[in-house]
């Protein structure tokens, strides 16, 4: 296996870096190989609620939010240029950590620095002012605000990248950043900050504007449930989710939710059989699968099941599987043993339900590697929820209807496929889909286009998130102008 020596888990709090000591009862691990890497370390509950302090403080002074938007779009810049220096290094330690290789966590690097270039463009646009002439002449001046101390959370199957594009958005906005990468993928992130801190530090920005903990769920509860917290953007489970905006709602705190999916993909009648094989392989394996678009369910026409799943393991079969790290390698083992253990069982169950397993792909005997799965022949009753991993049902249909039926007969609504030759018919199928975007023939890990919204519908979330999105997110509209009128029931 290649080598990368990842730095010890450390946080950030008030300009200070400092070694995590917090034992979280659970031991890291190699995905590639399944070494263990030592005890999985946290940051102490003081440590936590001094980083709150420092951020409640640093805001309260003004010394960030009050900076005009060109100071903070040239700071954003600098951050760029200092992560652009250790953007390889991060792409490395995240397939190290995650066991995504690495060919695809440096195509995800590009989201590094350019989070922060977007949103330093976002903010020389005027994207937070607007004025609106009222009818006898004057103005509304329109001013997004920031919320205030702003809590980041980021899982662990893209984790730097996540924490990009939540960082700079939150510090364009004006609000100063608490971040919590997951426990089990801690390094990019911590990179990350390290680079955008350097250029920070280099202006003389107070410590308390971007800070890093780590932890667990008791830490990213610590940080959600704190009144002083004002705004809260989390990217992960379903439980989790649930936890964080109970939390947030306590508060009438604002909250970002993006949760998963059980995504489907509609394979129509007259679908090139190596399109959509392609589209079902890629998106089953992406990420080694574990991400909130993957393929959930895979819906096919009832006389061409068995020529598409054919297809599909035939493509699967192909892929070169090995070192995360090797730039050859298109499919790594899952992130942790205890996931594997999870996926495992998941695929079980629906065998146990009638369904029959097809691999392709032989894996490694040692790490967390498992075998790209279809599963066919399990009733759609039990393939509702996700699974996050490289494991998908198979589902067959004699009609459109029953097609799009069968693709929105989940809670989940985040992203569905559609692939088919005519192009205006699967358009016509895509809108009838209940999910956040709907794409057509295609499978890519990007967004349709860098300006359209990431929304959810269902379980998969709540808020939208996007380029333009996640920036009004952090803020809050205020509204002020010469009025010149009074109450009719006023008297002079």
């Amino acid at each position: 296996m290649s080598a990368v020596t990842p730095q010890p888990v450390s946080d950030l709090v008030d300009g200070e870096w400092r070694t995590c000591t917090e034992q979280l009862g659970f031991a890291l691990e190699e995905p590639a190989t399944g070494r263990v890497l030592g005890t999985a370390t946290g940051t102490a509950a003081d440590r936590v609620d001094a980083a709150i302090a420092a951020a409640a403080a640093v805001h309260e002074s003004g010394a960030w939010s009050g900076l005009s938007a060109e100071s903070r779009a040239r700071l954003l810049d600098s951050a760029a240029d200092q992560i652009g220096h250790d953007a390889e290094a991060i792409s490395a330690v995240e397939s190290y950590a995650t066991g995504v290789p690495v060919r695809q966590t440096a195509m995800l690097g590009v989201i590094l620095s350019g989070a922060f270039r977007l949103a330093a463009a976002q903010l020389r646009e005027g994207w937070l002012t607007s004025a609106v002439p009222r009818e006898d002449g004057r103005i509304a001046y329109v001013e997004r605000l920031p919320w205030g101390p702003a809590a980041c959370l980021v899982p662990w199957n893209a984790p730097a990248p996540m924490a990009a594009h939540k960082i700079a958005n939150a510090l364009a906005a004006g609000c100063p950043v608490v971040v919590k990468p997951s426990e089990y993928a801690p390094y990019g992130t911590q990179l990350l900050v390290a680079a955008v801190e350097r250029a920070l530090a280099a202006a003389d920005v107070p410590g308390g504007v971007l800070q890093l903990v780590q932890g667990d769920a008791a830490t990213g509860a610590r940080l959600v449930g704190d009144p002083r917290i004002r705004a809260v953007s989390f990217t992960g489970g379903l439980s989790g989710g649930r936890a964080v905006a109970a939390a947030c709602a306590y508060d009438i705190k604002p909250v970002q939710l993006e949760l998963g999916g059980n995504n489907p993909l509609v394979v129509l009648p007259d679908a090139d059989t190596e399109s959509a094989a392609r589209a079902a392989a890629d998106l089953l394996t992406t990420l080694n699968g574990q991400w909130c678009r993957a393929l959930g369910r895979l819906i096919v026409p009832a006389d061409r099941a068995d020529e598409i799943v054919a297809a599909v393991l035939a493509r699967l079969g192909d892929l070169r599987v090995g070192d995360p790290l090797d730039p050859a390698t298109d499919y790594g083992p899952l992130v942790h043993s205890g996931h594997l253990a999870r996926v495992t069982a998941a695929r079980d169950t629906l065998v146990a339900h009638g369904g029959r397993a097809h691999t392709a792909l032989p894996v490694p005997d040692g790490g967390n590697f498992l075998s790209p799965t279809l599963v066919t022949g399990v009733d759609p009753a039990h393939t509702t929820h996700e699974i996050f991993g490289p494991v998908a049902a198979v589902h067959t249909y004699r009609t459109t209807d029953e097609a799009v039926a069968l693709a929105n007969g989940t809670p989940y609504g985040l992203e569905a496929y559609v692939c088919g030759a005519d192009e205006d018919t699967a358009l016509a199928v895509a809108r009838r889909l209940r999910a956040g975007e709907v794409k057509v023939n295609g499978s890519s890990i990007m967004s349709l286009h860098l300006f359209t919204p990431r929304p959810a519908w269902g379980l998969s979330g709540y808020s939208e998130e996007g380029t333009a999105e996640t920036l009004r997110f952090f803020t809050n509209p205020r509204v002020v102008g010469v009025e010149g009128g009074f109450a009719l029931h006023g008297r002079p």
